[in-house]
């Protein structure tokens, strides 16, 4: 399984840089074992509302959600990952936030996680891959 981070959803439904616009589109397109990660979905719905200037609204964003969540695998958020977080926190420096969606994956055994803002590559045998990232 999959996961992607916040600035994955955003920058899909933001045409202002259309070279990542283009890269989160493929990779969420073409994510047939995605997981979508509560934390991750309440994240872009705040997110997103840096987006209504540019005409994406609040009802769009809502729906953009619910249209994941009818195709990928939608993770809830336990106590465990919160004790899983707190250790994360602790041993690489993390956010609460970071560290709360690197426990989510660990819990139901995501194998990658794309997204931009993480100084990692692997975390606990999670792989944490930048798409946007030139080799």
């Amino acid at each position: 399984m999959n996961a992607v981070g916040t600035n994955i959803l955003i920058y899909l439904n933001d045409p202002r840089d259309l070279t990542k616009q283009g890269i989160a589109a493929s990779l969420v397109f073409g994510m047939t074992d995605g997981v979508l990660l509560w934390q991750v979905a309440c994240e872009y719905l705040a997110a997103s509302r840096k987006l209504e200037p540019l005409g994406y609204d609040r009802k769009q964003a809502y729906q953009y959600i619910r249209d994941l969540q009818q195709v990928w695998y939608t993770v809830l958020p336990t106590w465990n990952v919160i004790d899983r977080a707190e250790n994360l926190m602790n041993r690489f420096s993390l956010s609460h936030w970071d560290s709360m969606i690197i426990a989510a994956c660990l819990e139901v055994d995501v194998q990658t996680l794309y997204t931009e803002d993480f100084g990692y590559s692997s975390i606990d045998g999670l792989q944490i891959i930048n798409p946007f990232k030139v080799s």
